[in-house]
């Protein structure tokens, strides 16, 4: 049996974490990383059996999960987030590969759904998103960005059955929250990475950018639910080269 631990940073996460912790209720070892919560989420955490809770201020999404893996009680770390729950198919995959013993791989991948305004994406990338979750910390690790993260590995990859469903946003007005943060943190990172954008990038990309995840993506398959997120994505998108934009020279008028 491949001893295994689960990790989940936190930040204000009641109306989520107890769904995405009923989805890892068989791990022995299950790491919270909490941002100084001021709602339920600690208090959630803390009453289950097989949490350890950690406060962490918050240094970026990237170092702050590097926080949460060191803290693990195995090198054998699957990281989720608080707003996932693993399905049936997943859980399954992951106790089998638990049984079976190590191979040669240093991570596996994981498929990811979106959740999004009451509907499950069956089409498109948002329906089959492949990210990086299930990993040997001795071989992979996250890198330390601030937003966007991922996990960097050393050494074979696999893949296991089963999706990862991300409820994303419970409201438009989380999802605002969370995009005025991200976007803040991305223009941060570009301007870091001696990024530039020009105006008719700004005047274009709304657009383009809609036509991608609308149709390129197709989240035309997705309902109506689908168009609000290729429209939101957009928005995302601009306002994020908007901060940049202010970042390159904050006297410089946007007209």
């Amino acid at each position: 049996m491949i001893r295994l631990s689960v990790v989940i940073i936190t930040f204000n996460e009641e109306a989520s974490l107890p769904r995405a912790l009923d989805s890892v209720s068989w791990c022995e070892d299950v790491v919270v990383v909490d941002s100084g919560s001021t709602d339920r989420t600690v208090e959630i955490a803390s009453a289950r059996p097989n949490c350890r809770v950690i406060q962490q201020a918050f240094l970026g999404y990237g170092r702050q999960k590097r926080v949460a893996v060191a803290a693990a009680a195995n090198d054998w770390v699957l990281s989720i987030d608080a707003d996932e729950v693993m399905d049936e198919r997943l859980q399954a995959a992951v106790k089998a590969w638990r049984r079976d013993g190590p191979d040669d791989n240093a991570a596996y991948v994981l498929t990811r759904r979106l959740h999004f305004m009451g509907r499950d994406f069956r089409h498109g990338k948002e329906s089959r998103d492949r990210i990086t979750r299930l990993f040997d910390r001795r071989r992979a690790n996250f890198d330390e960005s601030p937003v966007h993260e991922r996990v960097v590995t050393v050494g074979p990859v696999g893949a296991l059955e089963g999706r990862l469903v991300h409820y994303s946003y419970r409201d438009l007005e989380e999802y605002f929250d969370k995009f005025n943060r991200y976007t803040s943190l991305m223009a941060g990172k570009m301007a870091g990475e001696g990024r530039s954008v020009s105006r008719t990038g700004l005047v274009l990309r709304t657009p383009i950018v809609f036509l991608q995840y609308y149709f390129l993506r197709g989240n035309f398959m997705n309902g109506f639910a689908g168009f609000v997120w290729s429209l939101l994505a957009a928005h995302y998108k601009t306002v994020k080269y908007l901060k940049l934009y202010e970042l390159q020279g904050s006297d410089r008028p946007l007209q």
